[in-house]
């Protein structure tokens, strides 16, 4: 092959690469998995290309909170823009083994993983082992009786060292960062969180973490559990990155908002993600849900709950305690937000959608079957039997469509930063093989999304789950293309590993 020949040319499309700030019309030669040049390439006789007129061609969006990680999941996010989605919220363990099987079963896009502390605490304090052939949302469910107190008991200096071996091991076998959804495991004290975030600062590494507390009310509020996750990037050092601020900030968003805003302008390390819904969802067994004062906490009721792969509506809370020892990791929708009603709280979805240098990030589960058990195959267009939270297939496209297009609260340009180069960045210094993605410059991976500035928009909603979102033309993940012309190549797995450390994509 000549140097200038190309394996692929974009022509003619509006290039917006968020670094360089380049934002023009241009073409885009893609060679050997690379973007081997941008700007005015000349025509060659039998060049394959991709006609971009009238359309947006950006880098792959980058999800850093995806737990969906299966072909069926990759698919709607695809259609999403999503070139490389990690799950870093709840993460992992065993980590090579995760790497393993995704290398084995093939994946559609770029995939990742941290070491899950949950999991770490669940083998410790109640033996608990960490099951490979179980999804991480399945594993999430194991224990709901709280055996060993894993959820709620504080641990020991012992088994807190015994964590920190297993999380120290995790990273060793590649593992970005440390999960920390503390929401599920409230108990864990001070003492255990600072050692956690010290093995992390040590490793260099960030944390990702899910507050303790979810309440509008003292003690133990959302509000109290920023302050701690500050004080944890103050006195260790550790990068803590915050996961979801709309969902775990509740109504007291604004305050929340302000106090993170405070400890960044004091440069203590500290980033943040939101995903445009007031709807979150999560397995029914989290210890939240059970407290008996969760309505009055949160400001919602038990009929804010519902069963996804049933829609379900729990009428009180026996009838939750009901649904969690009947199936604790059957996966629940949270009506935490009315925004269709209520224009105060879009003010506050708003106010986290749109923190100053925060990412997007979609927080996508799993797809469902009408039993509540994981899909583990793989039919095109996925079966209308399925569920999941329509964020799983519209995150980013409703990010632009509604925040950009409709709205008018974020400019093109930045809003594709805070979808590439925002959530790339938090992770690059511990994932080298980053600082190639989230770009559209020469040397660069071929992550690269085709969209409609005037048609991108989600069309999912919990009545209709599995409609892929719309507007996207093309996306490239290495290369290859995975949607061509809007249409989805269901064999093509072009999806390689990313992972921490200095270990390479293919180790």
């Amino acid at each position: 092959m000549s140097k200038d020949t190309f394996d692929l040319v974009i022509r003619g499309g509006r290039v917006i690469d968020p670094e360089s700030g380049r934002d023009e019309i241009a073409d885009v030669a893609i060679r050997s998995g690379t973007i081997a040049s941008v700007g005015a390439i000349p025509a060659a006789s039998g060049e394959k290309t991709l006609d971009a007129s009238g359309k947006v061609v950006c880098p792959g969006f980058v999800d850093i909170h995806a737990h969906g990680q299966s072909v069926a999941a990759d698919w709607m996010q695809a259609f999403d823009g999503v070139t490389t989605a990690l799950e870093l919220e709840v993460g992992v363990l065993p980590v090579a083994a995760w790497y393993d099987r995704q290398r084995a079963d093939g994946r559609v896009l770029n995939h990742g993983v941290s070491v899950g502390w949950i999991f770490a605490r669940k083998a410790v304090k109640a033996g608990i082992a960490p099951d490979p052939e179980l999804h991480p949302m399945e594993m999430m469910g194991q224990g709901a009786g709280d055996e060993g107190g894993w959820s709620s008991a504080v641990a020991s200096a012992g088994e807190i060292a015994r964590i920190q071996d297993i999380l120290s091991a995790g990273l060793r076998e590649g593992g970005i960062g440390i999960g920390i959804p503390h929401g599920y495991a409230p108990g864990a004290g001070v003492k255990e969180m600072t050692a956690v975030c010290g093995t992390a600062a040590q490793a260099a590494v960030p944390t990702f973490t899910h507050i303790p507390f979810m309440s509008n009310t003292d003690p133990q509020s959302s509000e109290e559990a920023y302050v701690r996750l500050i004080g944890y990037a103050a006195a260790t050092g550790a990068h803590m990155h915050v996961c979801h601020l709309n969902s775990t900030s509740l109504h007291d968003i604004g305050r929340c908002r302000e106090l993170l805003l405070n400890a960044q302008d004091r440069g203590l390390p500290i980033t943040v993600e939101a995903y445009p819904y007031g709807t979150g969802s999560t397995v029914v067994s989290a210890a939240f849900f059970a407290d008996p004062a969760f309505p009055k906490r949160t400001g919602t009721s038990y009929g804010s709950i519902e069963l996804i792969h049933n829609r379900h509506q729990m009428r009180d809370r026996d009838d939750l305690l009901g649904a969690r020892r009947a199936d604790p990791g059957a996966l629940v929708a949270w009506h935490f937000l009315d925004l269709e009603r209520d224009d105060a709280h879009r003010d506050l979805l708003d106010l986290s959608v749109l923190y100053p240098g925060g990412a997007i990030a979609s927080d996508a589960m799993p797809w469902v079957e009408p039993d509540g058990s994981l899909y583990r195959g793989a039919e095109w267009p996925l079966p209308r039997r399925l569920s999941s939270h329509p964020r799983s297939a519209g995150t980013f496209s409703r990010f632009l469509g509604d925040y950009h297009r409709k709205r008018g609260k974020i400019g093109l340009a930045e809003a594709i930063g805070k979808c590439t180069l925002i959530p790339s960045r938090i992770i690059e210094g511990c994932v080298p093989q980053m600082r190639r993605k989230a770009r559209l410059q020469e040397g660069c991976d071929a992550d690269i999304a085709v969209f409609d500035p005037e048609t991108v928009a989600e069309r999912a909603s919990f009545t209709d789950m599995t409609a892929h979102a719309a507007g996207m033309h093309a996306v490239l993940v290495g290369g290859t293309p995975v949607i061509l012309d809007g249409m989805l190549d269901t064999q093509a797995r072009p999806g390689r590993a990313v992972r921490g450390g200095r270990r390479n994509d293919d180790s």
